[in-house]
């Protein structure tokens, strides 16, 4: 079998049976903390399909193939939830949303490294490759980035990558940990760890997925249909496990709220809808929804959401916020993204004192007093050789 990338790490263990699991949990259980990957397939399922999850402790390296015949991956969660061992992770995002999903629960504690890294300073949303070659001056082999995961065999090569990147993530995490202890910011990365640490995060509710569609109306009927249909799809991509956008897709969603049709044919000269599937059980179960949203009474129809005042700030104060932002964040080390989004900016130029992110916590230490000083007049930008200065006024 292929060795990783990391020439000092041992030969990867390839996991396909329950005994092999267990045993391997059963040792990871004594570890101060371990590297988690996964490798998974989504293109053409609704849920993610798990296909390898990799391990890493400080004397051994496995690659568990979740899709082996019997295997059972309940000690893996057990192990996920052993909470004197830190499960480390870089952008943990997806890989959770698996474990929620077949756990019930997020790896607890969990300490993710791309979130360390833009408190550290390494940019926003840093690659896992730039940062490994970064602090550790390694290279991450990418020829199996793309690999189908879910055919069987796999190849050495493909185990060996998979392998690969928790080994270098376990020398990443132990130089960020203490770089960011050393300049006192662990509490700043355990902030961020708040939304990665609540398993809602993970979990779709059909009831709000309208929202994601940014309908630009303020019609209660038609936003009270489209809340309908849009709950409808994601049940049904659910039930079905294809991609919602591949039973319908967004642009045709939202001409059948506007349209409610009241049959087959007339949901079917939808663009994008099928005679097929108009007909079908999704239709079928599709045009019911219609039609019980339309028996809702005007009067019972929910408010439509307040808008948001449509008063723009000003260009030129949003500018100046930026900059003030960019000179922050890099007299502090930290990525801007981090520490205060676009909208942020947009209601600091606009309100006295709105409740955004950037004024709460350490990114108020960082920016927000700094921002709300600028809007008074109290502190000017300047400029002093090649950086930005701040003169008081």
């Amino acid at each position: 079998m292929a060795r990783p990338s990391r020439t000092d790490f041992p030969q990867p263990t390839l996991i396909t049976t329950t005994d092999a699991l267990d045993a391997l949990c059963q040792r990871m259980h004594a570890e101060e903390f371990i590297t988690v990957d996964t490798e998974f397939m989504r293109e053409r399922t609704y849920w993610p399909e798990l296909c390898l999850v990799q391990i890493a402790g400080e004397k051994e390296v496995a690659v568990i193939d979740a899709m082996a015949d019997g295997i059972d991956l309940a000690s893996l969660g057990v192990l996920f939830a052993d909470e004197a061992v830190t499960k480390v992770f870089h952008a943990a995002r997806q890989d959770i949303e698996i474990f929620v999903q077949r756990y019930g629960d997020v790896p607890r504690p969990m300490f993710d490294t791309q979130v360390a890294a833009m408190v550290a300073g390494f940019g926003d949303q840093v690659g896992y490759d730039a940062l490994v070659s970064n602090l550790t001056g390694g290279t991450i082999d990418k020829a199996h980035r793309f690999s189908d995961w879910s055919i069987r065999p796999l190849s050495d090569a493909q185990t060996a990558y998979a392998a690969a990147d928790v080994t270098y993530l376990r020398e990443v995490y132990v130089r960020l940990e203490r770089r960011l202890e050393q300049e006192g910011r662990l509490g700043w990365v355990a902030e961020e760890m708040a939304i990665l640490n609540n398993p809602a995060t993970y979990r779709t509710d059909p009831e709000t997925a309208w929202e994601r569609l940014r309908p630009r109306s303020t019609n209660r009927r038609f936003l009270h249909v489209l809340k309908e249909v849009a709950a409808w799809r994601e049940r049904e991509a659910q039930r079905v496990n294809i991609p919602r956008q591949r039973l319908v897709k967004d642009e045709a969603l939202l001409e059948i709220a506007a349209t409610a049709p009241t049959n087959a044919e007339a949901l079917a000269r939808v663009r994008g809808v099928t005679r097929g599937f108009a007909e079908g059980r999704s239709g079928v179960a599709l045009l019911e929804v219609l039609a019980a949203a339309r028996r809702v009474p005007d009067a019972d129809l929910p408010p439509a959401p307040q808008q948001r005042d449509n008063a723009r700030p000003s260009a030129a104060l949003v500018s100046l916020l930026k900059v003030l932002l960019a000179a922050k964040c890099e007299q502090h080390h930290v990525a801007p993204r981090l520490v205060a989004s676009s909208d942020d900016i947009d209601r600091l130029a606009l309100e006295d004192n709105p409740d955004v992110p950037s004024l709460h916590g350490w990114r108020r230490e960082v920016f927000g007093d700094d921002a709300l000083l600028l809007k008074q007049g109290r502190v000017a930008l300047g400029v002093d050789g090649r950086r930005v200065k701040f003169i008081p006024v």
